[in-house]
C-alpha cells in the first residue's frame, strides 16, 4: 500500500518516476495526484439509430469490411475509404495519410473506432476517427491483443495508458464517461499521466483529512481521499465538480493560513509605539497645511495613526486612485513616527520617482524639513535622498544623515537596501508602488530596524488591487482605500484615436496640445520605447527646429518623436524629452525645468508612470497606447489634471477601430475608475502576472483556484484561516490544518510568503 508521503520510484520503480521527477518535479505520491487533469475526453456514446446527428460523438466496434485507396476531388494526394460493419449497419470512414494505414487497416480485421459524425450529402461518415484494432471474435469479446497495441488518435492513447501489469489493456476504461487529460510533454504523453495515477490510486490507503469535519460538512465538502480520486477518475459530472469544490478550497485554505500565520507572528512581535503628540511635527504640519485634506483622507490617516500606536509592527496597504493623496497622508504618518524619536524610510522603484518624492516633501514641509538650517523650525526634521546614481560626495552625506539619525526621512531606490546604509533607529518603511519590489528587496530594508525591534510597515499602490488578489497574496496587511479625488480635481477626459482609420484626427491631438499651451498649460506626450542605438548619445533636453515639415511618420520612439513633434507641429513650443537612458543628472533637469514650467511639451516615455506630479500638465497624448497595459495606462493617465485644470487623455493607437486591442483602450477610455479597471485587467491578463513578475509567484503556482472566478471560495477561506488560528494560535489542536500550509500548497510557495 501507499500514503501520501512516499516517494513515487518506490510506488512506480526507478525507470517511470525519474522523467515524472526531471520534467515536471513530481516526486511524491501526492505531488502525482495533485497533477490534476486539465480537462476530460468524453467517451463517445454507443451506434443507437442508423441517422446519428451530425457533430455527435460515437463510438464503435466493428469489422473492417473493405479499405480502398481513392483520389483527392480537388487537390493532390490519397485518402483511404474504409467501409466498416457494425450492429447491421455499413458505416463510411474516410482516414488521411493512407499509406502509412493501408497494412494496419485491412479487411477481416475488427476494431474500435470513435469520432464525430459528419454528413456528406444523405450519407454520413466518421473522418479520421481514432481506432484501436482488437483481437478475438465476436464470441471473444472486445480485447487488445497483450503487448501490441496497434492504433492511432486518442483511442489508442487511451488503451496504452490502460496497460495493466500484466501486459494486458484493461477494457474498462473505454467504458468510462470521462477519461481524464493531462497537460504532457513530448516525451511523456497523457496516457502516461493516467496509467501511473490509476496504478498509484489502486495501492493509496485512505488518506487523512487535514481538515476538520465541522468544517467540511458547514461547506458540504467532500473528504479529500474521495476527491483526490473522483478528480482523476470520475463517474459523473457531479463527481467531478464536487472534486474540484474541495480542490479549491484546499488551496484558497492553504494560502490563508499562511497570510494568517503572518498575521498572527506579526502580532507577537515588538515595534516601536509611536502614539500622535499634540505639539509635535505631525500636528504642525498638518496646522501649516494649504488645505482641507478629504473625509477620506483624514479616515484612513486615523488608522494608520491607532495602528502606529501600538506596540506590535503595523502592517497596512494603503490603496488608491491615482491623484488621492497617498502622499500627504504617507508624510503625515512618517512625521508622527518621527515625533516618536524614529527615523523612517520611503522606498521608490525608479530615481525619477525618488527625487520627485523627495522634492515634493520638502516643498510641503517647508522649514519643518530643514533641520540645521538658519530659519528652520525648532521640531525640524532631515529629508535625505540616496540614489544608485549620486556622486560619491553626496552619497556619503545621505548615509551620514541616515545613521547618526539626523534624517527623520530617508528616501531611495534600490540603494536604501544595500549592506553599508545603516539607520540610526529605524520605525517606519513605507514602500511606494510596492509590485516593483521582489520580497526580498522589502524583508532586506525592514531588517535594518533595531535589533528586537521590527519596524511598521506602510506600503503603498496607485494601482487598485482586486479584492481577490489582495486577499489571495496581501491578505497579512490591513487594507486602507482612498476612493475619492482631492477637492477641486476633475476627472479626466479620455478618447482613443485610431491613426490608421482617422489620420487626421492625430494632428488634432496636437491641436488641441497647442491649445492648452497657449492657455499656459503643459501637455506630456508618452511613447512606447526610447529608439535610437543603445550607445547613442542625445543631446539638449529642449530643442527648436527651423524645418516646417508637416507630416509624421508612423513612429513608437521618443527619440524620433522629440525630433519630429519639435520640427513639425509644435515646432514653436518648448519641446523637451525625458527617459530612461539619460543620464541621472539630464533626467532630474528635464524634469525641474518641466515642473518649473520651462518646458511646454515633455516627451516622454513611462519614467512618468507613477509619482510624477506637475499641476500645470493637462493633456497627454499616449503614442501606440495599444502597447500599454491597462493598469499602466491608467496610471499614465494620473499624470494630468493634478492642478484643479481639465485633463484631456488621447491615446493614439495604429490598430484599426474593429479589433478587440482597440476595443480594450475604449474601455479605459471609458471610465476612471481603477478597481474597475483593475478588474478588467484581470479578466484579461489572467491572474499570474497582475502583480508584475517580484509578486506573481504566489498566484502562477494555483492549480484549480481562480482569482477571477473563485472570489467566494477565497472569501470564505480567508474567514475559516482567520477562525482556526483565532481559537487555536498555535494549530496545536489541529496539526493536519498546519500540514496543509506544506502540502496542496508547495512549501517553497510558502517560504515566498514567509518572506515578503
Amino acid at each position: 500500500m501507499a500514503e501520501l508521503s512516499d516517494r513515487l520510484d518506490t510506488v512506480l520503480g526507478a525507470k517511470v518516476s525519474a522523467p515524472l521527477a526531471e520534467l515536471f518535479d513530481i516526486h511524491t505520491v501526492e505531488d502525482l495526484l495533485r497533477y490534476y487533469p486539465h480537462r476530460y475526453m468524453t467517451q463517445g456514446a454507443e451506434l443507437s439509430e442508423k441517422e446519428p446527428p451530425e457533430g455527435e460523438h460515437i463510438t464503435i466496434v466493428a469489422t473492417i469490411a473493405s479499405a480502398t485507396l481513392r483520389d483527392m476531388k480537388n487537390r493532390k494526394g490519397q485518402f483511404l475509404s474504409v467501409s466498416l460493419a457494425a450492429d447491421g449497419q455499413q458505416i463510411d470512414a474516410i482516414f488521411f495519410s493512407p499509406h502509412k494505414l493501408k497494412h494496419v487497416l485491412i479487411p477481416g480485421r475488427r476494431g474500435m473506432f470513435s469520432g464525430k459524425v459528419k454528413y456528406f450529402g444523405r450519407r454520413w461518415n466518421l473522418t479520421h476517427p481514432g481506432y484501436v484494432i482488437l483481437g478475438g471474435d465476436d464470441e471473444d469479446g472486445a480485447v487488445v491483443p497483450a503487448g501490441r497495441i496497434v492504433g492511432g488518435g486518442a483511442l489508442a492513447g487511451l488503451a496504452r495508458g490502460s496497460v495493466d501489469s500484466s501486459g494486458s489493456v484493461d477494457m474498462t476504461v473505454f467504458d468510462r464517461r470521462f477519461v481524464p487529460i493531462y497537460p504532457a510533454a513530448k516525451d511523456i504523453e497523457s496516457w502516461t499521466f493516467m496509467r501511473c495515477v490509476r496504478q498509484v490510486l489502486d495501492q493509496l490507503d485512505t488518506v487523512d483529512d487535514p481538515v476538520p469535519v465541522d468544517v467540511l460538512a458547514e461547506r458540504e465538502l467532500v473528504d479529500l481521499d474521495t476527491a483526490l480520486r473522483w478528480i482523476h477518475f470520475p463517474d459523473t459530472a457531479e463527481q467531478k465538480e464536487q472534486a474540484r469544490d474541495r480542490l479549491k478550497f484546499d488551496e484558497a485554505l492553504a494560502v490563508q493560513l499562511v497570510l494568517a500565520g503572518r498575521r498572527q507572528d506579526a502580532s507577537q512581535r515588538s515595534a516601536p509605539p509611536c502614539p500622535p503628540r499634540e505639539d509635535g511635527l505631525a500636528a504642525e504640519f498638518e496646522r501649516r497645511l494649504p488645505f482641507t485634506l478629504t473625509a477620506g483622507q483624514v479616515k484612513v490617516a486615523g488608522e494608520i495613526s491607532a495602528d502606529l500606536s501600538l506596540g506590535h509592527p503595523m502592517s497596512r496597504l494603503l490603496q488608491g486612485e491615482v491623484g488621492s493623496g497617498k502622499t500627504v497622508v504617507a508624510l503625515r504618518a512618517m512625521l508622527q513616527v518621527i515625533d516618536a524619536g524614529h527615523q523612517c524610510a520611503l522606498l521608490a522603484p525608479t530615481e525619477v520617482l525618488a527625487a520627485q518624492h523627495a522634492r515634493s516633501m520638502k516643498s510641503m514641509l517647508g522649514s519643518l524639513a530643514a533641520a540645521g538650517e538658519l530659519g528652520s523650525h525648532e521640531l525640524a526634521t532631515k529629508v535625505a535622498l540616496l540614489t544608485g546614481s549620486m556622486s560619491t560626495a553626496a552619497k556619503r552625506s545621505a548615509l551620514l544623515d541616515a545613521v547618526t539619525g539626523d534624517a527623520g526621512i530617508v528616501i531611495g531606490t534600490h540603494a536604501l537596501i544595500q549592506d553599508r546604509v545603516e539607520f540610526m533607529d529605524l520605525g517606519l518603511v513605507v514602500i511606494d508602488e510596492q509590485h516593483r519590489f521582489g520580497v526580498e528587496q522589502r524583508d532586506a530594508l525592514r531588517s535594518k530596524a533595531r535589533e528586537g525591534n521590527s519596524p511598521h510597515l506602510l506600503v503603498m499602490t496607485a494601482t487598485p488591487i482586486p479584492r481577490t488578489i489582495a486577499m489571495a497574496s496581501l491578505g497579512d496587511l490591513e487594507t486602507s482605500t482612498l476612493d475619492e479625488l482631492p477637492r477641486g480635481r476633475a476627472p479626466i477626459l479620455s478618447s482613443v484615436v485610431s491613426a490608421k482609420d482617422k489620420p487626421a484626427w492625430v494632428n488634432r491631438a496636437w491641436a488641441r496640445i497647442r491649445e492648452e499651451v497657449s492657455q499656459g498649460r503643459q501637455a506630456y506626450v508618452v511613447c512606447s520605447r526610447i529608439g535610437g542605438d543603445e550607445d547613442e548619445k542625445k543631446p539638449a533636453r529642449t530643442r527648436s527646429s527651423t524645418d516646417d515639415g508637416k507630416n509624421l511618420p508612423e513612429t513608437k520612439a521618443a527619440l524620433d518623436m522629440f525630433e519630429l513633434l519639435g520640427g513639425g507641429p509644435l515646432q514653436d513650443l518648448r519641446v523637451g524629452l525625458l527617459h530612461g537612458r539619460m543620464n541621472p543628472d539630464d533626467k532630474d533637469a528635464a524634469m525641474q525645468d518641466f515642473n518649473a514650467g520651462e518646458i511646454d511639451v515633455l516627451v516622454c516615455t513611462t519614467v512618468v508612470e507613477v509619482g510624477v506630479d506637475v499641476p500645470n500638465a493637462t493633456v497627454m497624448v499616449i503614442v501606440d497606447a495599444d502597447r500599454f497595459g491597462i493598469s499602466q495606462l491608467h496610471q499614465l493617465r494620473g499624470r494630468i489634471g493634478r492642478g484643479g485644470h481639465q485633463g484631456l487623455c488621447i491615446m493614439i493607437s495604429q490598430l484599426s477601430s474593429g479589433g478587440m486591442s482597440f476595443a480594450r483602450l475604449e474601455a479605459v477610455a471609458s471610465t476612471n475608475d481603477g478597481f474597475e479597471l483593475a478588474k478588467l485587467d484581470l479578466t484579461t491578463r489572467r491572474e499570474g502576472d497582475v502583480l508584475g513578475a517580484a509578486q506573481s509567484g504566489t498566484i502562477s503556482s494555483l492549480r484549480l483556484l481562480s482569482l477571477i472566478d473563485d472570489e467566494d471560495v477565497i472569501a470564505d477561506a480567508h474567514a475559516c484561516a482567520r477562525t482556526l488560528f483565532d481559537v487555536d494560535p498555535e494549530l496545536t489542536r489541529h496539526p493536519g490544518v498546519a500540514s496543509m500550509m506544506k502540502s496542496a500548497w508547495r512549501s517553497d510557495r510558502a517560504e515566498y510568503l514567509e518572506k515578503s
